[in-house]
């Protein structure tokens, strides 16, 4: 008999996504698998049971994954999920150990081979397998839906014989790879663009996209980037001007989109009380970052909060999962590419190389033990949450001061990479 792979129905409630699409059923059947998919998985990202058995999937129950080899998760297993599997089984899911070590431990205590796909190193050969960028992209997209359903006016401008419509302001923050499709999305819709980013690199990208690029473009900030294209500590004085120069410009946006998130830390600050309190009654903001702490002040997660001056602050979770549809399809190709390299062609079966820079970069757990470098020393002590860190360029705190005078603001550029989900 051949090895079998479970995709089972996500138990949380604001987990619509779902591990495998129909056309990856199919290409692990042609691997030599036995694909079982639990019943209703699909249902809220709109593939039916009947569409996974068409191509080749067997449709089961929760309690088939107690004979699955390989696991295939959104979310990283529950305690409840981990007393169904097997012992040896290979679980790949996006995992969020940070913070978690109860989890991590449940984890290597079931024996199970437990894969965190949002480790995946950003390298060529794993392009197909980056869930962050994959999400992120989607995210940043429902980001300006999500803002003009909130905002409730056009985003375009319109010239019309009754008057003209002016073309909303939107300002995102953060360049990576959500920030870039918020800004070719906002674009799309006809909104006024601007974007800010710590990264001199970025503006290249902003620009290309057709917005402008917002930063204080001395001296300090041409030579803001390490070799390895990281930003550079900023000083208390660029720090301040920048502070400003964005304290000014959010007061006359519509919209503020922001995206900075950096795995396993608290998400920075970027928007002040302050700042938020100046911007015009019917603005919104949208916070990706909400789910780690947020990078707005006020922004509450789950919700959609009206502050005492009128503003929206949008704190959605799971904004990938407001997509589902499309999500869980780009999600279920990036799981299914990386399980192709841990497969056998000549046998037909799961053949984990330990020594594979995949599988290093990405294993939490094996044979009892936790495993990945940035938890094993840590494993059994408990773990103290960082602090969150400032924006290295856009302090919030510096914006409560009084703005600097209005200075021009320059167009910045958007980064090539996403600092993590959204």
């Amino acid at each position: 008999m051949g090895q079998t792979v479970f995709i089972p129905r996500e138990l949380d409630a604001n987990e619509p996504r779902v591990a495998a699409s129909p056309e990856t059923v199919k290409r692990m059947a042609g691997l030599g698998f036995e694909v079982i998919v639990e019943k209703g998985a699909g249902l809220r990202s709109r593939i039916t049971d009947q569409e996974f058995a068409t191509a080749g999937g067997t449709i089961g129950t929760a309690g088939d994954a107690k004979n699955a080899d390989v696991v295939l998760k959104v979310r990283r297993p529950t305690d409840a999920e981990l007393k169904g599997y097997k012992s040896g089984a290979a679980v790949i899911a996006i995992m969020d150990p940070y913070g978690n070590d109860a989890a991590l431990a449940a984890m290597a205590s079931a024996g199970i081979t437990a894969f965190s796909m949002e480790f995946m190193p950003r390298i060529t050969r794993a392009q197909v397998m980056d869930v962050l960028s994959s999400q992120a992209n989607l995210a940043g997209y429902q980001a300006v839906v999500d803002a003009a359903a909130e905002y409730d006016r056009a985003l375009p401008m319109m010239m019309t014989a009754a008057g003209t419509v002016p073309a909303a302001k939107t300002f995102i923050m953060g360049v990576g790879v959500a920030g870039l499709q918020a800004i070719a999305t906002a674009r799309r819709l006809g909104a006024v663009v601007t974007a800010t980013d710590v990264r001199p690199a970025v503006k290249e990208q902003v620009q290309s996209l057709g917005a402008k690029f917002l930063a204080v473009e001395d001296e300090e900030f041409k030579a803001a980037e390490t070799a390895g294209g990281y930003a550079k500590e900023m000083s208390k004085e660029y720090q301040a001007k920048q502070a400003a120069l964005t304290a000014e410009h959010i007061a006359k946006q519509d919209i503020v989109i922001t995206t900075a998130l950096i795995p396993g830390r608290p998400a920075p600050k970027l928007v002040s009380a302050a700042m938020v309190a100046s911007m015009k009654p019917g603005s919104v903001i949208v916070d990706l970052a909400v789910e780690r702490g947020g990078n707005v002040e006020g922004a509450q997660p789950g919700r959609v909060v009206t502050t005492e001056n009128g503003v929206k602050i949008v704190g959605h979770l799971n904004v990938p999962g407001r997509v589902a549809a499309s999500a869980s399809l780009l999600y279920a190709k990036n799981l299914y590419a990386f399980l192709e390299t841990m497969v056998d062609k000549v046998t037909k079966t799961l053949a984990i190389k330990r020594d594979d820079e995949l599988v290093k970069a990405t294993m939490l757990t094996d044979a009892g033990q936790i495993v990945h470098p940035s938890f094993a020393k840590a494993a059994g002590q408990p773990r103290t949450e960082p602090a969150a860190i400032p924006a290295t360029v856009l302090v919030a705190e510096a914006a409560d001061k009084k703005p600097a005078p209005r200075r021009r603001a320059a167009a910045k550029s958007p980064s090539p990479k996403p600092e993590g989900t959204a």
